[in-house]
């Protein structure tokens, strides 16, 4: 039995989406604990030219939101990219996974050969379906992932790899 487009995308992102938003919840609760403002958590980095949190999540729901939209032929939705808080990241998440549970297979399935063009800036990115969900956006969208992940693990946070993860 073969794997379609749609299983190996929206149902993956959107549980990846479920177990971040347990992140996020154990980051503020360990926040409010040790009394420490919320915004050294979604403003930390791990190295002085890597993004901040805040960014992490950005990109991380900016790439799966691009990549149902793009394999189901749809507009992307645009977001401001100005959340500040964990409240505003989670809103982020959960307005990403609504918008991923509108997609149906029946718009997403057969999308393996459609061309998709990604810009970032002055550069275009050209891609078969395929190739672009799993040789692009999937490992981006884990490597944002762990950096959140990494980002509130090293400041202390009280999470595993069951976290990440997340239960079966």
């Amino acid at each position: 039995m073969s794997i379609t487009m749609y299983q190996a995308s929206v149902p993956t992102f959107v549980r990846m989406l479920d177990n971040l938003l347990v992140i996020l919840d154990k980051a503020q609760a360990h926040a409010e604990a040790k009394n420490i403002n919320e915004s050294i958590f979604v403003n930390a980095r791990l190295a002085p030219d890597m993004f901040p949190l805040s960014k992490q999540i950005q990109i991380a729901t900016d790439m799966i939101k691009g990549c149902g939209a793009r394999l189901a032929g749809i507009d992307v939705p645009s977001y401001e990219d100005n959340e500040a808080t964990f409240a505003e990241l989670n809103a982020r998440i959960a307005k990403t996974k609504a918008f991923l549970q509108t997609l149906t297979a029946e718009q997403i399935d057969g999308s393996e050969a459609r061309d998709i063009t990604v810009k970032f800036g002055s550069r275009s990115f050209n891609f078969l379906g395929q190739t672009y969900l799993l040789d692009f956006v999937i490992p981006n969208f884990h490597f944002h992932l762990t950096c959140t992940y990494a980002i509130l693990r090293h400041n202390g946070v009280d999470i595993g790899k069951m976290d990440y993860i997340g239960s079966y």
